[in-house]
C-alpha cells in the first residue's frame, strides 16, 4: 500500500487500524520523514516504547529522510529490496527473528546496523553503502549474505558474531574494512572481494573455513593474533600491501596457493598445525618467513628478491621453486617471540613433533642460490636439480646414513657413512629384482618416486661433494665421494675394466677412505710375506763369502777372486723352519719392504720375488690407510 497517495482520511484511519505486531506492506512507497514517523508511531508498543511489526514489506521504497528502526522488533520476515536510503539508516539494537533482506539497497548515508541481532537469513547481496556501514557486535545467527555488496566509505564489524555462513565474495570494500574480534562460526567466503582501504581481522575468530581465494587487498591486510579453526584457503589473493600474520594461528591447512605478496617484508610468525601451501605463490620484496607447521608446500614458489625461511616442526617441500636470489632455510632453534615481548608463541598445536626441519625436495630447482643451514635432509630427493655444486649447505644438516648392524646371510656390516636417498631408493629397486640380502635396512622409495640410474645418483653425489668441498666439510664431502664411486662401480654403461678398478679399489681401501679396511689388508699382507720368508724366503745358512785364486811363480802378480755362493733353499720339515731366528729376520725384511726400503738380507729365489711384490704392495696399503685419516681429519 503507497501511503503517500491516500486520502488524508483513508490514511489516518488506516494508521488508526494498526496495532504492534501487525503485518504491513509498503512496497514502492515514497515516505517522508513525517509519513515514516506515523506509521513507526502506529506500530510502537505504549508499553514498552518499542517498533514491532509482523512481516514488513518495504521493498523498493524510498526514505527521503533518517529512516529511525532502533530497538525495532520484526516479528515476521524483513523485506527492504532494493530500497533506497537518502538519510540516516538506524537499526541500532534492532531485532529480526526471521529473514531480513535488504538485497540491492543503497544507504546513501550512514547505515547503523549496531548491536541488532538477525535471527533468520540476513540478505544484503548487492546492496550499496554509500556512507558508513555500522554493524559492530551484531549477532547474526542465521546466514548473513553480502554477495557482491559495495561498501563506498567504511565497513564496521567489530565484535560481530557470525553464527553461520557469511559470504563476501566479490563484495567491495573501498576504505577500511573493520573486523576485528569478529567471531565466524560458520563458514566465511570473501572469495574475490576488493579490500581497497585497510583490512583489519586481527584477533578474529575462523571456527569454520576462511576463504579469501582471488581477493585483492590493496593495502595492509591485519590478520594478527587471530585464530583459524578451519581450512584457510588464500588461494590466488594478492597482497599489495603489507600482511600482518603476527601470532595468528592455524589449526588446519593455510593455503596461498598462487597469491602474490608484492610489499610484504614479514611473514609471521604463525603456528600452523596441518600444512602452510605456498604452490605458485610470488614474493616480489625481501621477506623473512617465521612458520611453525608440520608441512609447507612451496612448490614452483617464486622467490624475486632475497629471503630468510625461518622454520619449525616442518617437512619443506621446495619443488620446482624459482630462486631468483639468495634464499635461505634455516631451522629455528627456539619458539617465536609474541611481537614486542618475551613471552613464547603457543606451539600447542604441533605438540609430539621434532621441532627440526625436514627438507622433503629440491627437484627442479636451480639451487645455486639456495642456502641450507640445520636442516634434515636424511629423505630430501635431489634428483632434478641443477647447480647442487654451488647450494651452500652449513651448520648440522644431517644426511641418510647407511644401515646398521650385521647382515643376516653375510659376515659382513655396511660401514658408517653418508648417504643421498637416491641411493637407498635403487638399491630397495635393485635387491627387489636380485634379492640380496644387503638391501635390508635401506630406505624405500615412496609410490610414483622415478627410478634413477646409477649414472644420475653420482652425478648427484658429484655435485653435491663439490658443495662441502666448498664449505670446507671436507669428511662429509668424503662419504658423498664414497657414494659417487659406489654408484660409478655399479654403473653397467661403464667399461669393465674402470668397474674392475673401482671394485679393486674399494675392497682395498674403501675408495681410499677406510682406513681400518686398508690396514687390514696390510696386516694380512704382512703376515702372508713373513710366512713366506719364514718358510722359504730364507736361505737355510746366511752364505759366507770365499776368495779363490790360483797359484802363480815368484815375481808374477796374484789373482784372488772373492765371492758369495748363491744361498740355499731350506730343507726339511717346515716346522723346523719356524725358529726366532728366521722370524725376527724376516720381521726385518718386511718392515723395511712397508716403507719401501730393501733389508739387504741375504733371499732365496722365492724370497728375492716376495720382497719385491711387498716392496710394491705394503706400502700402497699403508698409504691408502695414511689417506683415509687425513680425509677424516682435514680441515
Amino acid at each position: 500500500m503507497c501511503l503517500a497517495h491516500l486520502p488524508e482520511a483513508d490514511r489516518t484511519a488506516y494508521l488508526a487500524a494498526l496495532s504492534p505486531g501487525a503485518d504491513i506492506d509498503h512496497r514502492g512507497t515514497s515516505f517522508t520523514p513525517d509519513l515514516l514517523s506515523q506509521l513507526l508511531t502506529a506500530l510502537t508498543d505504549p508499553n514498552t516504547g518499542r517498533l514491532h511489526a509482523g512481516d514488513a514489506r518495504f521493498d523498493e521504497a524510498t526514505f527521503s529522510g533518517d529512516a529511525p528502526f532502533n530497538r525495532a522488533f520484526f516479528s515476521g520476515d524483513a523485506g527492504f529490496d532494493g530500497a533506497t536510503f537518502s538519510g540516516v539508516a538506524r537499526f541500532v539494537g534492532a531485532t529480526f527473528a526471521r529473514v531480513a533482506v535488504f538485497k540491492g539497497a543503497t544507504f546513501t548515508d550512514v547505515a547503523r546496523f549496531s548491536e541488532s541481532t538477525f535471527s533468520g537469513e540476513a540478505r544484503f547481496e548487492a546492496a550499496t553503502f554509500a556512507g558508513a556501514a555500522r554493524f559492530g557486535q551484531v549477532t547474526f545467527s542465521g546466514a548473513a549474505r553480502f554477495s557482491g555488496a559495495m561498501f563506498c566509505s567504511g565497513a564496521g564489524f567489530r565484535e560481530a558474531t557470525f553464527s553461520s555462513q557469511a559470504r563476501f565474495g566479490g563484495a567491495k570494500f573501498s576504505r577500511t574494512a573493520q573486523f576485528s574480534r569478529t567471531t565466524f562460526s560458520g563458514e566465511a567466503r570473501f572469495g574475490a572481494a576488493t579490500f581497497s582501504g585497510e583490512a583489519q581481522f586481527s584477533r578474529t575468530t575462523f571456527s569454520g573455513e576462511a576463504r579469501f581465494g582471488r581477493a585483492i587487498f590493496f593495502r595492509d591486510a591485519d590478520f594478527s593474533e587471530a585464530a583459524l579453526e578451519g581450512d584457510a584457503d588464500f588461494s590466488g589473493t594478492t597482497f599489495k600491501g603489507l600482511v600482518g600474520l603476527d601470532e595468528a594461528t592455524f589449526s588446519s591447512d593455510a593455503k596461498f596457493s598462487e597469491a602474490r605478496f608484492e610489499m610484504t617484508p614479514n611473514l609471521g610468525p604463525l603456528v600452523c598445525g596441518r600444512r602452510v601451501v605456498l604452490d605458485g605463490a610470488v614474493f616480489q620484496q625481501p621477506v623473512t618467513v617465521e612458520i611453525a607447521a608440520r608441512q609447507m608446500s612451496c612448490a614452483r614458489t617464486r622467490w624475486t628478491s632475497t629471503a630468510t625461511l625461518h622454520l619449525r616442526y616442518t617437512e619443506l617441500d621446495l619443488l620446482d621453486a624459482v630462486f631468483e636470489y639468495p634464499v635461505m632455510v634455516t631451522a629455528r632453534s627456539g619458539p617465536f617471540l609474541r611481537s614486542g615481548s618475551s613471552i613464547p608463541l603457543s606451539e600447542a598445536k604441533l605438540s609430539g613433533e621434532k621441532p627440526g626441519v625436514r627438507l622433503a625436495s629440491v627437484g627442479g630447482v636451480d639451487a645455486a642460490h639456495l642456502a641450507l643451514h640445520d636442516i634434515d635432509l636424511k629423505r630430501c630427493r635431489f634428483a632434478g636439480a641443477v647447480h647442487l655444486d654451488q647450494m651452500k649447505v652449513d651448520g648440522w644438516c644431517t644426511f641418510a646414513a647407511t644401515p646398521t648392524g650385521w647382515s643376516r646371510r653375510f659376515p659382513w656390516r655396511w660401514s658408517r657413512r653418508n648417504t643421498l636417498t637416491e641411493e637407498h631408493h635403487w638399491r630397495v629397486r635393485t635387491a627387489r629384482r636380485s634379492g640380496p640380502a644387503t638391501a635390508l635396512g635401506w630406505t624405500a622409495p615412496p609410490q610414483g618416486a622415478p627410478e634413477l640410474k646409477p649414472a644420475a645418483v653420482a652425478a648427484l653425489y658429484r655435485q653435491l661433494r663439490k658443495s662441502l668441498e666448498d664449505g670446507k666439510n671436507e669428511p662429509d664431502a668424503a662419504d658423498f665421494y664414497y657414494g659417487e664411486c659406489e654408484m660409478r662401480r655399479h654403473d653397467s654403461t661403464r667399461p669393465f675394466g674402470e668397474r674392475a678398478v673401482l671394485t679393486v679399489y674399494w675392497a682395498l681401501s674403501g675408495y681410499g677412505l677406510r682406513a681400518m679396511r686398508a690396514l687390514a689388508w696390510l696386516v694380512v699382507a704382512v703376515a702372508a710375506t713373513i710366512t713366506v720368508m719364514v718358510l722359504w724366503g730364507l736361505p737355510a745358512n746366511d752364505p759366507n763369502p770365499q776368495t779363490t785364486g790360483q797359484q802363480v811363480r815368484a815375481g808374477q802378480n796374484l789373482k784372488l777372486i772373492t765371492d758369495a755362493p748363491d744361498p740355499r733353499n731350506p730343507t726339511g720339515p717346515l716346522i723346523e723352519r719356524v725358529t726366532t731366528k728366521r722370524f725376527e729376520k724376516s720381521v726385518r725384511v718386511v718392515i723395511n719392504s712397508v716403507v719401501f726400503r730393501s733389508s739387504g738380507q741375504d733371499l732365496t729365489t722365492a724370497g728375492t720375488y716376495t720382497e719385491m711384490t711387498s716392496r710394491l704392495v705394503e706400502p700402497v696399503l699403508l698409504g691408502l690407510a695414511v689417506l683415509a685419516v687425513r680425509s677424516r681429519v682435514k680441515r
